[in-house]
């Protein structure tokens, strides 16, 4: 099998979940999972890696397809009116900076649903992918990433294995380069350096995506575990899956879904963080953060990268 840009990751025993203060109640209990080696690309797959997969298969992304609004409206609050016909167009969500500091509840005020974005246009018109085929692809929802794997002979990492990976060899270790702060030392990876949501000091270079691999790897030669972007997993997103015995189990994969912020859809989880991503809010680019977002949702910040069973 062709295993080109991927590392192997050896199987061992991960202690998955939360490792110091910052961690989420759905980061717990703290438990023992054996890991079967397996492979995992190096880096996020890119703009220039999903071309070529769209124009050999003429695959068109969730984001670039007309809205059925019967189907959307089984996954929001009943009784949600119907938007009006110039929203239920192609298109996705782009993060606006705030003009200024605002309270953190409510990420309506930083996303704003964009009628033509898509991953040739991730901050929606007149945006374009020119000049940036080595980062990594965005506006990608789950199903788009799950018909690139199985495109390319891969698949998506499960939650416990993208854990495994992004610790690289480093027990209980926080980030994965270790234990120091993102904010301390030399450049660990792409983040929102400054006031969340409103000013980045772009001390890192990069204001949204950086190249993949712009940043040193972890423990296994893997780039970008941290920042840059979300990355999304095999597994439905379970916010108590920790708190099962299939949690426990080897090489666990939550199937089903359920989060108590969003009653109303299911989601697939998210893992790794991106470039907005700040202390102050979201901390993603700790080893053991979860997060998570309905498969049908493009953003751009979030893409993915493959894994291969042995």
């Amino acid at each position: 099998m062709n295993t080109d840009g991927m590392v192997l990751i050896p199987g061992g025993t991960l202690q998955m979940g939360g490792d110091n203060e910052q961690a989420d109640p759905n980061e717990y209990p703290k438990h023992p999972v054996r890991i079967d080696s397996f492979y995992m690309d190096a880096r996020e797959v890119t703009n220039q890696e999903f071309k070529a997969f769209a124009e050999a298969t003429g695959y068109l992304t969730v984001a670039e397809r007309a809205i059925d609004w019967e189907t959307l409206k089984s996954s929001v609050p009943p009784g949600t009116p119907r938007p009006p016909d110039s929203l239920l167009q192609p298109g996705a969500l782009v993060f606006t900076a705030t003009d200024g500091p605002v309270p953190l509840n409510n990420v309506g005020q930083w996303w704003q649903w964009t009628v033509g974005a898509n991953w040739q246009h991730p901050e929606g018109p007149g945006s374009s992918i020119e000049g940036r085929m080595r980062h990594p692809v965005v506006q990608i929802a789950w199903e788009d990433a799950e018909a690139y794997a199985k495109w390319a002979g891969k698949r998506l990492p499960t939650e416990a294995e993208w854990e495994w990976a992004a610790r690289g060899g480093k027990e209980g270790a926080i980030y994965p380069w270790g234990d120091e702060p993102v904010g301390e030392g030399p450049p660990k990876a792409n983040y929102w350096q400054g006031f969340f949501p409103y000013e980045n000091t772009e001390k890192d270079g990069f204001f949204l995506t950086a190249p993949v691999g712009a940043f040193p790897p972890n423990g296994y030669g893997l780039y970008d575990m941290a920042g840059n972007v979300w990355e999304w997993c095999s597994d439905w997103y379970d916010y108590d899956f920790y708190k099962k015995e299939a949690a426990k189990k080897p090489n666990p994969e939550s199937r089903k879904a359920w989060n108590p912020m969003q009653p109303y859809q299911a989601e697939k989880v998210l893992r790794g963080g991106s470039f907005l991503c700040n202390d102050s809010y979201c901390s993603g680019y700790r080893n053991a953060r979860r997060m998570s977002s309905s498969p049908d949702t493009g953003l751009n910040h979030t893409g993915f990268r493959c894994a291969r069973s042995l």
